[in-house]
């Protein structure tokens, strides 16, 4: 009955939508009119175009209607009639000849694939599949998760059997969006998804705190005494009551111990402990799997324990991960081994798990499949990569660099339109969009056009687009551009005085800025060494600077400075490990202390940089020591060791922490 009223509901959008659409229109006059004021009447283009865009990331058509008639002539056309399209696309306003019409006078542009994306949503969300069929195979980079679920449910509409690809794609919760919840119901009622497989996608979502998610999936399948969102809001109530009977209550109870491990996951553990009589072998496996979870995110000692008794459950790709790292640091090779070998192909595929699983191979003295392994990665110019080398008994160098692109290759360049648009959004500090046109035009260049743009990069003073332009050569690599390091001279007036090795800090900053001096993050952290408001005020007090004020964190010296003097500082709290040092120079000094707090053992730095709860810090400390191991390749001219740098990393340390 309930996925009854679901699909009901679903025929019904259509008019909610033209609801929404008259309801919208006829609110949007006032905000609209109240925005116009607060823009200057004297304003200039750009500042008109900044409005215009944020009127449009906020749908609100008649500004972004109102605003671009202000801007006849502007030098970004394309941008100024998309931002005016946008909104309308968007609340499904806009006729199928208005977008066509824009994506004929603009064909080739980075935006008329942007405005498909931007469309073949709003397709599937109205179910025009006749449309959507149409459009899907021309959208180029096809990067959307939601458009490809609206893909798989319009080809299960007609009767094809998507169920394995649809597994493979739902992964990730926070991208699914309408499309992934749309495709789930379609699946759960054609039988091509089983309850199984709709209650994993419900656990999934809960692990992921996707409450909306789990709503939507819970009614696909018969429910239990509560709903999906009340186990969530209070799943303590659920522990308490207990499992029950049924499926769907013994489900719910499963993500009511993974909601209350979030916090006490030895609670949850004996929650399951007393209950587990009421409850199948696998659902108290699931049960398991729900705590050990949680429990790894917290790094704690028994999460290991917890791990082993989820035996044969089926696990989220989160969860697999994190099953391994746990065994790493816990020196179980056997069940990093057997963990990596379950995972989905595409996973285990990963250069990760790739290494991992050679080192497991290795322990248990298989050596040439885990040479096998590790030859299939070394030439990978990355974290991964270069321990693969290592296994493989060679040092990190740096290859042979290509003939330079010629000047007439370079000059190529400088009338690609796209890239002029690119460096047009540079100058208004707007770097998604420089990103996105710059990177459209490198999707077919070889690795000599390439190394040519890369060079016109470097002469544009976009140092980003160097590096990561640069990135993409498969046969030729300049590490130069690469790893280039400017500004070389204030680098080694800040670093000399410290004792600091400038090769670990070109490597933070390549992660960090890639070069751009006015960057700027989301959080307020400014420079080359993206120092945060608050921390450049204490590091500045800290040595000596008396006249220092905010507006300096962007001078190149001053930023430099105040950098490598905190980075210093870090340094010498964490027992002057640079694997450490990078990760609170990331995530605050005080959490490595905590994190190395709870290893079982003395471990390899990189051991401990894949098992940092954060992703973010995960990510950012293996690239800074990858970075950091080339550069020093470069400015020593020599062979160098990632393992060597990463050291190890002991659990306890002394040193008390009061940096920001």
């Amino acid at each position: 009955m309930r996925l009854k009223n679901y699909l009901f509901g679903k025929c019904l959008r259509p008019l909610a939508v033209s609801l929404v659409v008259a309801i919208g229109a006829a609110l949007s006059i006032a905000p609209a009119a109240q925005a116009q004021k607060r823009l200057a009447p004297d304003a200039s283009p750009d500042d008109i175009f900044l409005a215009l865009r944020q009127a449009a990331a906020s749908d609100n058509g008649a500004l972004a209607q109102e605003l671009a008639g202000r801007l006849s002539g502007y030098d970004l056309p394309s941008y100024v009639d998309y931002y005016r399209l946008k909104p309308r696309v968007r609340d499904y306003s806009a006729s199928e000849q208005e977008i066509r019409d824009f994506m004929t006078r603009y064909e080739g542009q980075a935006l008329v694939d942007r405005l498909r994306n931007d469309w073949l949503l709003a397709l599937g969300k109205t179910g025009n599949w006749a449309l959507f069929d149409e459009q899907y195979p021309k959208f180029i980079l096809d990067d959307d998760v939601q458009v490809k679920c609206f893909a798989l449910n319009s080809r299960a509409l007609k009767g094809a059997n998507v169920a394995d690809e649809a597994r493979a794609l739902l992964v990730s919760p926070k991208d699914y969006g309408q499309g992934c919840s749309d495709l789930i119901a379609t699946l759960a009622q054609n039988g091509q998804f089983t309850d199984a497989d709709v209650w994993f996608q419900i656990r999934q979502a809960a692990e992921n705190g996707n409450t909306t998610v789990a709503r939507r999936a819970a009614v696909l399948v018969d429910n239990g005494d509560v709903t999906v969102q009340q186990v969530m809001d209070k799943p303590a109530l659920m522990l308490a009551k207990g499992p029950g009977s049924g499926v769907a209550n013994h489900q719910l109870y499963i993500i009511a111990l993974g909601r209350v491990a979030r916090s006490n996951p030895a609670q949850a553990a004996t929650y399951l402990s007393d209950r587990a009589r009421q409850m199948t072998a696998q659902e108290v496996a699931q049960g398991w799997a729900q705590i050990a979870l949680a429990a790894s995110y917290k790094l704690a000692p028994e999460a290991m324990d917890y791990w082993r008794k989820t035996r044969d459950a089926l696990l989220t790709q989160d969860a697999l991960q994190w099953k391994v790292r746990m065994a790493l640091r816990a020196g179980d090779w056997k069940t990093v081994r057997t963990t990596i070998e379950s995972m989905p192909a595409a996973l285990r595929n990963d250069i990760t798990w790739t290494y991992w699983l050679g080192r497991a191979l290795k322990e248990d003295g298989q050596n040439d499949a885990a040479r096998r392994l590790f030859e299939s990665i070394s030439a990978n110019f990355s974290f991964y990569g270069q321990l693969a080398l290592e296994e493989l008994g060679q040092k990190i160098t740096i290859p042979p660099g290509p003939m330079p692109p010629t000047a007439g290759e370079i000059a190529l360049y400088s009338q690609n339109a796209g890239f002029q648009r690119s460096l047009r959004f540079y100058q208004l500090n707007l770097r998604f969009e420089a990103i996105r046109e710059w990177n459209w035009e490198l999707r077919k260049m070889t690795d000599r056009q390439l190394l040519a743009a890369a060079e016109y990069a470097r002469q544009s003073d976009v140092l980003d687009r160097m590096v990561n332009t640069s990135d993409r050569t498969r046969a030729e690599f300049d590490f130069t551009q690469r790893f280039p390091a400017p500004h070389l001279g204030e680098m080694n007036a800040a670093t000399r005085p410290l004792g600091m090795e400038n090769a670990w800090i070109y490597g933070l900053i390549r992660q960090e800025s890639r070069f751009i001096k006015s960057a700027r993050s989301h959080v307020g952290a400014s420079g080359l060494m993206q120092l945060m408001p608050a921390t450049a005020k204490f590091v500045a007090k800290k040595i000596g600077m008396t006249e220092f004020t905010a507006d300096q964190v962007n001078d190149i010296n001053t930023n430099l400075l105040l950098g490598t003097s905190y980075l210093s500082m870090v340094l010498n709290n964490l027992d002057g490990s640079e694997t450490l040092a990078t990760a609170g120079y990331n995530a605050g000094p005080g959490r490595p202390r905590t994190w190395r707090a709870t290893l079982p053992r003395t471990v390899e730095g990189a051991i401990f940089a894949e098992t940092i709860p954060f992703n973010e810090t995960r990510g950012y400390v293996k690239n800074v020591m990858s970075n950091a191991t080339y550069y020093a390749a470069m400015f020593e001219n020599r062979p160098q060791s990632l393992k060597q740098r990463m050291g190890m990393v002991a659990p306890n340390s002394n040193v008390a922490t009061d940096l920001p």
